[in-house]
């Protein structure tokens, strides 16, 4: 049975050759319900990027598509979501918020979200 996994791409861009584009477009293909949040508005498939730090409930996993230098201002905003796991693609590793999601309960994986639905380990 598969499973559907609210999910938020922080870092979403409305370019079709960014990575959170085509992850936005992979997990609405997968059937999975997405948020996606950025600087710049837009739509990627069925889905308006959100700018800011919209109000959401529900979300099962964060991937991210910001660079650590970017993340502190999410950190707050990530631990009041509650997600079950936040998804560190290439590039967005950071100790810092390994170690606060870890402290607050929250799975961490660092890997590609891309590659995770191609292998079907999403």
């Amino acid at each position: 049975m598969k499973t559907e996994k609210k999910t938020l791409v922080l870092g979403a861009s409305p370019n079709e050759s960014r990575y959170s584009n085509m992850a936005v477009r992979r997990l609405r293909e997968a059937g999975h319900p997405v948020v996606a949040v950025g600087l710049r508005e837009g739509t990627i498939a069925d889905v308006s990027i959100q700018q800011g730090l919209p109000a959401l409930e529900g979300i099962h996993t964060v991937t991210l598509y910001v660079g650590p230098d970017h993340q502190p201002a999410y950190y707050d905003y990530l631990m009041a979501l509650r997600p079950q796991r936040i998804v560190f693609n290439p590039g967005t590793e950071n100790t810092e918020l390994l170690r606060l999601a870890r402290e607050n309960g929250i799975e961490t994986e660092i890997g590609c979200t891309l590659v995770m639905l191609t292998a079907r380990t999403y």
